[in-house]
């Protein structure tokens, strides 16, 4: 049996039962799913496989949930040991994402001013762009600058992307018509709808989903493999 995927109605759901009935705290769910993210990382890109002398990754954080999964996804690689850059360009006046964004900023994780949109510059500084840029919540009717010049240097980049949850610009519901092209691709909790037309490397991450909301919302998560909180799908 193929495993479920949800649509971007029933993620909203799924969250709000979490936080409401299950009395997960937002904080919690983002620490799971952006050391999720890191670990996922660690196993499609091995620090021994990187072709660049210096370890580097660039994470490229929204300015909602998904940028803030971004920001942990950071600290967490690196104590892993990769060398993280953040670009954050619209921080948020939200008390958690500032709590987040300190815990980089005392890491001494470096945060770029600006992103080059020379994408050389950026194919030779890095050796992965990590997409946390638009979540689910996302409506992308109201994408504007600066992510939709974003978006538009990373159709460019020839370095890989990694997208946590839902590639940045696809339309959660719906199969990619012209976005940016990720070659691993993270979901968390549960893949979403448009994850069914990806073909690149696959991770779902976030071992932790209730089985009595499993079962409510049809998901058929696969078997996890020991302790693992990811599984490739």
């Amino acid at each position: 049996m193929a495993v479920g995927s949800v649509s971007k109605t029933e993620i909203a759901s799924v969250e709000n039962e979490l936080l409401r009935d299950y009395r997960f705290g937002q904080q919690q769910l983002i620490e799971i799913w952006g050391h999720a993210s890191a670990i996922a990382i660690t196993k499609a890109y091995p620090l021994s496989s990187l072709s660049k002398k210096q370890p580097t990754v660039l994470v490229i954080c929204g300015p909602d949930q998904n940028g803030c999964i971004g920001l942990v996804c950071a600290r967490h690689l690196r104590i892993f040991e990769y060398e993280p850059t953040i670009f954050y360009p619209k921080r948020s006046p939200n008390s958690l994402h500032q709590d987040f964004t300190v815990q980089c900023e005392k890491m001494d994780i470096p945060f770029l001013s600006y992103l080059p949109t020379e994408v050389q510059l950026i194919n030779d500084a890095y050796n992965l762009v990590i997409d946390a840029i638009l979540g689910p919540e996302t409506d992308l009717k109201d994408v504007k600058e600066p992510y939709s010049g974003i978006l538009l240097t990373l159709k460019q980049v020839k370095i890989p992307i990694a997208s946590v949850d839902v590639p940045s610009g696809w339309d959660v519901d719906e199969a990619n018509k012209d976005g940016i092209n990720p070659e691993v691709l993270i979901s968390l909790t549960v893949p979403k709808k448009c994850a069914t037309s990806f073909s690149g490397k696959h991770f779902l991450a976030g071992r932790f989903l209730p089985y009595d909301m499993q079962k409510k919302y049809e998901l058929n998560l696969p078997e996890f493999p020991g302790t693992e909180c990811l599984i490739e799908l």
